[in-house]
Formats: C-alpha cells, sequence, structure tokens
C-alpha cells in the first residue's frame, strides 16, 4: 500500500463525496502546487542524485496524486523542468489533458515557498482547498452564483500537522479483514501515478545512476 497519507485525510475523503455528487458540475481545469525552499546541501536527499534527488519524486507526487484523484490518468502530458545546482530537477511544472477534454496543470520546486494549495474548476463552480492541501485543511465551494460553502479544518490532537495516522488506521482496518489493497488508494492508482512520474521524468531528462 502506497504511503500516500493525503488520501486519508478527512478534507480529501469529505472532497470525494462533493466530487461525487457533481456539485460544481463537469470538471474543466485542475490546478495545484508544491513548492518548499531547502538549503543547498549536495547531500540533502533532495539534491542528491544518488538518493533520487529531485522536486518531482519527493514532492511532486502530491499534486500528481491529487489531479489522478480527480481526473485518473491523463491522455497526454506535457512537462518542462530547470534544474536544481546538483543536476536533479529544481523547477518542474506540467500540463495534462484527458479524454473528457478537461486540463490539469501541476508545479513542483524545492527552490521555493509556494502556495501549496489546489483549485478543482467545474462548469457550475469551483473547490479552493487551502495551505497546505496535502495536510489537513480546510476547503470551500463556491458556485458560479456567488454561494459559499466553508468546509473547515477539523483536526484535533496532530502535533506535527500531516494526519500521518488516518492512513494507518486504514491499513488496520486493512488487515483485519484480510483485505489486500484499499478503495482510497488502489495498487492499479499507484501503478497509474508512477506511469506519470516515469513519463515526466523521460520528458525532462531526468535520469539517476543506475540508469545511465
Amino acid at each position: 500500500m502506497e504511503a500516500m497519507w493525503t488520501r486519508f485525510l478527512p478534507h480529501i475523503r469529505q472532497l470525494r463525496k462533493v466530487l461525487a455528487a457533481k456539485t460544481i458540475g463537469e470538471i474543466i481545469y485542475v490546478a495545484a502546487d508544491h513548492g518548499q525552499w531547502f538549503a543547498e546541501d549536495p547531500k540533502f536527499r533532495l539534491f542528491a542524485p544518488e538518493l533520487g534527488g529531485g522536486a518531482l519524486l519527493d514532492l511532486g507526487i502530491y499534486p500528481i496524486s491529487f489531479t489522478h484523484l480527480v481526473l485518473g490518468k491523463p491522455k497526454t502530458i506535457t512537462a518542462v523542468s530547470k534544474k536544481a545546482f546538483t543536476g536533479v530537477d529544481g523547477n518542474t511544472s506540467a500540463i495534462f489533458t484527458y479524454e473528457n477534454d478537461a486540463i490539469a496543470t501541476i508545479n513542483t520546486t524545492n527552490l521555493a515557498v509556494t502556495a501549496n494549495t489546489a483549485v478543482i474548476n467545474g462548469r457550475l463552480g469551483r473547490i479552493e482547498i487551502d495551505t497546505t492541501f496535502y495536510r489537513p485543511t480546510s476547503f470551500r465551494v463556491i458556485m458560479k452564483d456567488g454561494a459559499v460553502t466553508e468546509y473547515p479544518k477539523n483536526y484535533p490532537g496532530d502535533h506535527d500537522g500531516l494526519g500521518l495516522r488516518e492512513e494507518v488506521v486504514e491499513f488496520g482496518n486493512l488487515l483485519r479483514a484480510g483485505k489486500t489493497e484499499s478503495n482510497e488508494m488502489s495498487l492499479d492508482e499507484t501503478v497509474s501515478i508512477m506511469q506519470t512520474l516515469d513519463e515526466i521524468r523521460k520528458q525532462i531528462g531526468l535520469k539517476y545512476d543506475y540508469e545511465r
């Protein structure tokens, strides 16, 4: 089971319900980003090629997994990137298109702290997820007539702000039920997300030592 703990957070589970109800109508455009600043240390894992460094695999996985949650596997991928000082990717963006003609954009960087938010735009309204969208947070549904429904953050007792415990609970429930995968993060979806990451790596020329 992939350690994508974000999928099991209360606001993401509530988001699934809003999407399933088609509250904002047909989805047209999704945008999400994850950017953090780190000191330029060549031995630090986000900069070290020998440790699988770069923004894409460590930070970019969150907006990419998010777009997969909302729209599924993209039909086409177009990616661009600028390198960090060690040669791994430092600032990477991608545009995804889908069978229903929706578009998604993602950006990830280990060179700057970005807004770390996500927006889902539909024909009837939009969903705005606050900073930091992949951690326990709040979101709102804004309809095209201006009506707003707030979903405030309600996550007590989390000292680090991550919300890792929710996936632990899910994993325990799966074990007790004798199940081998979660409906909220299936093996097929994990593989699909990895294929998206591999295609982006291919397009931006991000290779590690074992691939050279």
